[in-house]
């Protein structure tokens, strides 16, 4: 039962967001900057963020040569170029609002490792460089086949390496941790263990109701106006949504002596994704293999899937190397069809952001931006149920 004070302080709010992850704490970064005063209450589920943005490999990237020819093929030339300027701004946003230190920020380059089955990208180079040159004022990819060698990745099996001098590492922890840091110090209340059940609405406030972790009571929490950015679990609360969960099962290895590679480094249009953590690596992906028990918000990892990790991780990446495994686990995300994130108004007081397309830490920034600028228009220009936000 809650007490006199709690009722006073804690439970009524300008906007409350549904999410702790990138884009629940961007939101409430964004809308904490411009309206100071607000009353922002975040509610997240877990101990800390649950689906991806704590679990991921750490990558500040906007797509290798591959998936963006594979995203053209889906989408079209103009929405993958769009996907490719919101992701590039929501890196520069993130890098502005916490800076490169807080965020382990190391500019250290991305690779693409192709071999027979998809060398043939590299006709597609330059036509996709000229597709970028606008934003980014240079060419973007370029060819380092020489090393291969010194990489010491397999040369029977890779047969070219594509350059991005604009991709970088970044420590996945550290950044939420301190983005955490910097939405409180903006003024923003976090509450964990708080597992939204149900949201009703109406003409005064919309409510959440919340089970407490600490005593399996039901809490009502109100705000104006209220934003769910719960990425893969949004369907707990919006069955009809149109977006599917994805696993992405990581590895880490002990440390490799003599490491030879830094930075980030893509396989099959991004389907396999590695990078060094010091002089360790860290590989993960393959959910393209099993996509039928990929798409699903279980986190334990599955056998079939650390296998095919350790196969390319033996036979491609370290085939000369002795390793272990150290650890493993598992993250959510969210995809759809459409390839970029659903930002729409589901009613006058309720909206959501999410479907981040295994792009997290490139888009959170910039999604949260667009949705803490809509929560705080008096009158969406957008709102229609189930009305999508370009």
């Amino acid at each position: 039962m809650l007490s006199f004070w709690e009722k006073q302080h804690f439970i009524h709010y300008d906007y409350i967001i549904v999410g702790g992850g990138i884009v629940g704490l961007s939101t409430a970064a964004s809308l904490l900057s411009l309206r100071p005063d607000a009353a922002v209450l975040v509610l997240e589920r877990g101990l800390f963020p649950t689906g991806a943005s704590t679990k991921n490999a750490g990558f500040a990237c906007f797509g290798s040569l591959t998936e963006i020819l594979a995203d053209i093929k889906k989408i079209g030339e103009d929405a993958a170029g769009a996907l490719i300027e919101q992701r590039w701004q929501g890196l520069q946003q993130l890098q502005q609002r916490l800076g490169p230190q807080r965020m382990g920020l190391q500019a250290l380059g991305g690779y693409e490792l192709l071999t027979t089955a998809n060398e043939s990208a590299i006709e597609q180079l330059e036509p996709i460089n000229q597709l970028l040159k606008s934003l980014f004022g240079t060419n973007i990819f370029s060819l380092k086949k020489s090393l291969i060698t010194a990489f010491g990745f397999s040369k029977e099996i890779v047969t070219q390496l594509v350059y991005n001098d604009k991709e970088a590492q970044v420590d996945t922890g550290l950044l939420m941790r301190h983005l955490w840091r910097y939405v409180q110090e903006k003024g923003a209340t976090l509450l964990t263990g708080a597992q939204v059940e149900n949201i009703e609405e109406n003409d005064q406030a919309i409510l959440l109701h919340v089970t407490s972790s600490a005593t399996q009571e039901t809490i009502c929490f109100s705000a104006e106006r209220a934003a769910l950015c719960t990425n893969a679990f949004t369907k707990k609360l919006l069955p009809d949504i149109s977006l599917q969960p994805g696993r992405g099962q990581v590895l880490i290895t002990t440390p490799v002596k003599d490491l030879p590679f830094q930075g980030t480094f893509h396989m099959e249009e991004g389907f396999f994704y590695f990078r060094n953590v010091g002089n360790r690596v860290l590989f993960g992906g393959g959910r393209h293999l099993d996509y039928a028990a990929e798409t699903t918000t279980d986190f334990n990892v599955t056998e079939k899937i650390i296998n095919a990790l350790e196969d390319r991780l033996s036979n491609i990446i370290l085939p000369n190397k002795e390793y272990k495994i150290a650890q493993q686990w598992a993250g959510i995300m969210a995809f759809n069809a459409a390839r970029k994130p659903l930002l729409k108004a589901l009613t006058s007081r309720l909206l959501i952001g999410t479907c981040l397309n295994g792009m997290g830490i490139a888009i959170g920034s910039s999604l949260g931006d667009r949705l803490a600028k809509l929560l705080l228009d008096s009158q969406p220009y957008s709102y229609k149920y189930n009305a999508e936000l370009n």
